[in-house]
C-alpha cells in the first residue's frame, strides 16, 4: 500500500512557518520543537475551518497524527524496514540477477518469475530514491521537488501489484496449462513478458498521472479496484493450482509424478504466498476504512489505523525477493531447516 503512504502512515505536519501549516504528509523527517518527528510534503495556507472531516481522505484531513507518539514510532519502523531491510534485499535480488546475466550473457533463458522478481526488486530500489528526492526537496525547502519524491514512490503500490498477479498467472499456466507455458519459454514468450512488464510500468507512470489528479486527496477508489482485481486473481490461480494437486488429470499417473507433483507443490506455495500477503493488505486497507468511518472523531484512532495499514503491507514487498533468494539458496534458515 505505498501509494497509500501520505495518508496511511501519517506522522504528520505541524509546525506553522510565517502563516503556513503543513498540510500534505509523508516520509521527511522535520522536527517540532526539540524533539517531536514530523513528516511534511509542502505548505500551503492553513484552512481556518478546523472541523473534524468523517471522510479522512485528504492530507489536511490528517495533519493531527504528530501528536500519536505511537503513529510517529510505528511510521519511524516502517520507515526503518523499507530502507534498511528491504532496500538491501532489493539489492542483493538485483546484484544476483547481474551475476546470472554474465554467466549467460541473455535473459532469454531466464525464468518469467526470476523476471518479474527483478522488476519488482527495481521498484523498490525506485521508492528509497523517491525518499531521498522527497527529503532533499525538504532539506532545501523546494515544494515541487518534494512533490516529485512524492510521485515517484507512489508508483511502487501498483507495480508491485502487478507484478504479483503476473508471477501467479506464470506459475498457474505451469500447472494447468503447461504445453502453452512450455511455448511460452520461448522467444515469442519471451516477447509476450517483456509487453506484460511494459504495461506494468506503463500503469505505474499513470498511476503518478492518477495521484496528480487527486492530489491532495488520495485514489482510495482506484487503489481499491487494483487491490480487488489482485485478490481475486491471486485467488483464482490458488484454486486451480490446489485442485490440479488434489485431482491430477488423465494420463499424468506415470512414472514422472512425484516429480510433476513437486513441480505443483511449488507452484501452489508460490502462489499461497502471493495470496496471503494481498489478503494481509486488503484486510488491513478494509480496518483502516472501518476505523475512519466508524471512529470519525477520533483522529488517534485514525492515525494508529492508517499506519497500521502500512505496516502490514510490508511482506507484500519483500514476499517476491525472499522466494527468488529460497530458490537460489541463499536464505540460511531455509538450508539449515533442509538439511
Amino acid at each position: 500500500m505505498p501509494c497509500l503512504l501520505a495518508s496511511c502512515t501519517p506522522l504528520l505536519c505541524a509546525g506553522l512557518s510565517q502563516g503556513h501549516l503543513c498540510t500534505a504528509c509523508t516520509w521527511g523527517l522535520a522536527w517540532y520543537g526539540r524533539s517531536q518527528p514530523l513528516l511534511i510534503l509542502y505548505s500551503e495556507p492553513a484552512p481556518t475551518d478546523m472541523t473534524t472531516n468523517s471522510s479522512f481522505s485528504s492530507f489536511s484531513d490528517i495533519q493531527r497524527c504528530s501528536s500519536s507518539s505511537a503513529a510517529v514510532l510505528m511510521a519511524l519502523v516502517y520507515l526503518f524496514i523499507k530502507i534498511f531491510v528491504l532496500f538491501p534485499l532489493s539489492l542483493l535480488v538485483l546484484c544476483l540477477g547481474l551475476q546470472r546475466w554474465r554467466q549467460q550473457r541473455s535473459f532469454a533463458a531466464t525464468s518469467h518469475s526470476d523476471i518479474f522478481t527483478y522488476h519488482s526488486a527495481a521498484m523498490e530500489l525506485i521508492y528509497v530514491l523517491g525518499v531521498c528526492i522527497y527529503i532533499c526537496g525538504l532539506f532545501f525547502g523546494l515544494s515541487e521537488i518534494t512533490k516529485i519524491g512524492y510521485y515517484l514512490y507512489c508508483i511502487v503500490f501498483p507495480g508491485q501489484t502487478s507484478i504479483h498477479i503476473l508471477t501467479c498467472v506464470e506459475r498457474y499456466l505451469a500447472v494447468i496449462h503447461p504445453l502453452i507455458y512450455v511455448r511460452l519459454k520461448q522467444s515469442g514468450g519471451v516477447r509476450i513478458r517483456n509487453i506484460s512488464i511494459g504495461c506494468v510500468w506503463l500503469l505505474c507512470f499513470g498511476w503518478i498521472g492518477v495521484t496528480a489528479l487527486h492530489f491532495p486527496d488520495i485514489p482510495y477508489t482506484q487503489f481499491f479496484c487494483l487491490l480487488a482485481l489482485s485478490f481475486i486473481a491471486a485467488s483464482f490461480c490458488n484454486i486451480s493450482v490446489l485442485c490440479a494437486l488434489i485431482h491430477p488429470g488423465p494420463g499424468k499417473m506415470g512414472g514422472n509424478r512425484e516429480q510433476v507433483d513437486q513441480s505443483k507443490q511449488r507452484a501452489f506455495y508460490t502462489i499461497t504466498a502471493i495470496l496471503g500477503v494481498l489478503l494481509l493488505g486488503f484486510v488491513g486497507y478494509l480496518v483502516c476504512l472501518a476505523v475512519v468511518h466508524l471512529h470519525a472523531d477520533n483522529y488517534l484512532d485514525h492515525c494508529l489505523a492508517l499506519v497500521f495499514g502500512n505496516m502490514v503491507t510490508l511482506p507484500s514487498s519483500s514476499v517476491l525477493p525472499l522466494l527468488f533468494l529460497h530458490r537460489a539458496g541463499k536464505l540460511v534458515c531455509c538450508n539449515c531447516s533442509e538439511k
